[in-house]
Formats: C-alpha cells, sequence, structure tokens
C-alpha cells in the first residue's frame, strides 16, 4: 500500500473518530426514535476524541507504548467537561493518592475492574499503528485497555475495536465483503461474549434487520460488549458510505458518541480522509491538530519499517 493512500486511511480514522464522536454527543442518552433526524454538527467531541488523542499522543512522543506515560497523558489531558465516565477519573484520583498506575484500575468495581467502552473508544490509534501485525496490536490494546478498563470484557472490547480497524486499513473496498470483515474479527476473538455478538451481527446483516431488532440483539449501552459490536454492525451495514455509517450509529441512541466514535474510526479507515464530508471536518475541533497526530503515526509506523 503506497504511502499517500495509507496517510489518507490513518487521517480518516483519526478524523472518522473524532466526527463520529461530535455527531452523537448532543444524542447521547436519547432513545432511537428521537434521533431520527441528522443531529446539528457543531464540532464539538467528547471524552471519546480527547482520549484517543492522549494514546496518540503518547504512542508518537514515546516511540511505542508505555503505560506510565500514557496514564499521564490521560491525566495531563483531562477535562472534566467532555463527559467521562465515572472509570477514568476515579483510576486519576486514586493515582494522585498514591496507587500504583499499573494496578489502580483493578480496584475498581469490586475488584472486578470495568467492562465498559471507555478502551475500545480510543483503539483506533492502537489499531493504526500495529494494523500489520496483530499480535502486537492485540498485546498494546489490552495493556492499554488496563490502564483504566481492567475487567476482560472491557479488555477484549478494546482489542476488537483495534483490528476492525486494522483490518479496514487493510481493505480495498473494491473487494470488501462485510461478513468476511465480521468473520475474521469473530476469529481473533479469545472471548465467547464477542465471537457470539459478531455472529449475531453477521445474521442481521442477512436479515436486513430494522434498527429496534439492532439494538435488542447488539445493545447500544456503555458495556464494550454492547456497543463495540454495534459499532463493527453499523460499519459493516453501511460500509459504502462514511457518512451513511455514522449517521446510522448515532440514530441508534443510547451511547450514541462513542459508538459514532467507533464506527467513525473504522469507516476512516476504510474510506480515508477525502471521504468524510469536508464540512464536518471543518467544523471538528482540534481537526488540523488530530490530522497531524495521524500523520506522526503514520511517520512511527514506516520508521519501524
Amino acid at each position: 500500500m503506497d504511502r499517500s493512500l495509507l496517510r489518507s486511511k490513518f487521517r480518516g480514522s483519526m478524523l472518522g473518530t473524532g466526527v463520529g464522536d461530535a455527531l452523537g454527543r448532543p444524542v447521547e442518552g436519547c432513545a432511537p426514535r428521537l434521533v431520527e433526524e441528522p443531529p446539528e454538527f457543531d464540532g464539538r467531541y467528547t471524552d471519546d476524541t480527547e482520549m484517543t488523542i492522549g494514546v496518540a499522543e503518547s504512542l508518537v512522543e514515546v516511540g511505542g507504548f508505555d503505560g506510565e506515560h500514557m496514564i499521564k497523558t490521560f491525566m495531563r489531558n483531562y477535562d472534566p467537561k467532555r463527559g467521562y465516565g465515572p472509570g477514568p477519573p476515579a483510576v486519576f484520583r486514586l493515582i494522585e493518592l498514591g496507587e500504583r498506575w499499573d494496578t489502580a484500575s483493578m480496584i475498581l468495581f469490586g475488584g472486578r475492574g470495568s467492562f465498559g467502552n471507555g478502551a475500545a473508544m480510543r483503539a483506533a490509534p492502537v489499531g493504526l499503528l500495529y494494523f500489520d501485525e496483530p499480535e502486537e496490536l492485540r498485546r498494546v490494546a489490552e495493556r492499554s485497555s488496563l490502564l483504566t478498563h481492567a475487567h476482560p470484557l472491557g479488555v477484549e472490547g478494546a482489542v476488537i475495536q483495534a483490528y476492525a480497524v486494522a483490518l479496514a486499513v487493510k481493505t480495498n473496498p473494491s473487494s470488501f465483503d462485510p461478513r468476511d470483515f465480521l468473520e475474521e474479527l469473530e476469529s481473533f476473538s479469545r472471548e465467547e461474549v464477542y465471537r457470539e455478538a459478531l455472529r449475531d451481527a453477521a445474521r442481521l446483516l442477512n436479515e436486513k434487520a430494522d434498527k429496534k431488532k439492532v439494538i435488542s440483539r447488539l445493545g447500544n449501552g456503555v458495556e464494550a460488549f454492547r456497543s463495540v459490536p454495534t459499532a463493527v454492525y453499523c460499519f459493516a451495514a453501511n460500509a459504502e458510505s462514511f457518512e451513511k455509517a455514522v449517521l446510522y450509529a448515532v440514530s441508534l441512541g443510547g451511547d450514541a458518541d462513542t459508538i459514532g466514535a467507533m464506527a467513525g474510526a473504522i469507516s476512516g479507515a476504510y474510506h480515508g480522509e477525502d471521504k468524510i464530508p469536508v464540512e464536518w471536518v471543518k467544523r471538528l475541533e482540534k481537526a488540523e491538530y488530530i490530522a497531524l497526530l495521524a500523520d506522526k503515526l503514520l511517520e512511527l509506523k514506516l520508521k519501524e519499517k
């Protein structure tokens, strides 16, 4: 794959995260029936994009994964107004009180850790940097998840989302088969909950299911296993258009910003920067900086070759 195409795909995934997030932000928590019309796009993103930026910054600054550096980057960037869930701020407070950075997240939820989608929503940079190294992708996705989301289902959500981005980078739209895409993700997963959800996504695709059935069977909640397969489905069912994929994702309501961000990351990696509507990119906060981070991730990737 030539450099210009990779650059477009890396930029598309990073910008797609921000665009999907910003589209979903105004309708987060809404019922699907209230989200039939596309929300007005003001370009303001949430914690999904802020933490994605943090992952990319840390990978670029260190030249790869360093857990302590990444969690401190999250803490440095933390803006409570971005709508964080309870997990990451709790981890940040524990670290400030002296807890080790590599064990703080394991204390949450009675020692079970979080299975929310907060690690998955920020996984796009991992999928980009390691798009052709599946085992390294898994290792880094798992370790980056453990910084805030230690439950196995939260960890696996980050792995599946990162791998979906990686597959989208490698995929040529002229030969894309959504069922093959879902099958490859299923075979990569080590958790039966995700394997079954991805099989269900393929069945829904075959049925041309309506939104009510998609939500009933895949979910639209904050749990990683009830949103990552949903975001993957949103892309697979609407692969012909970036715009269709993200608008469909946020129309499902529920955790619309995160499902939109994850679908946008996958679809952007598939289509590339040029297929994201220009007006959305123009309005997106820090769009130039997000694109620059994508370029730096690509530089780091090519330097490793």
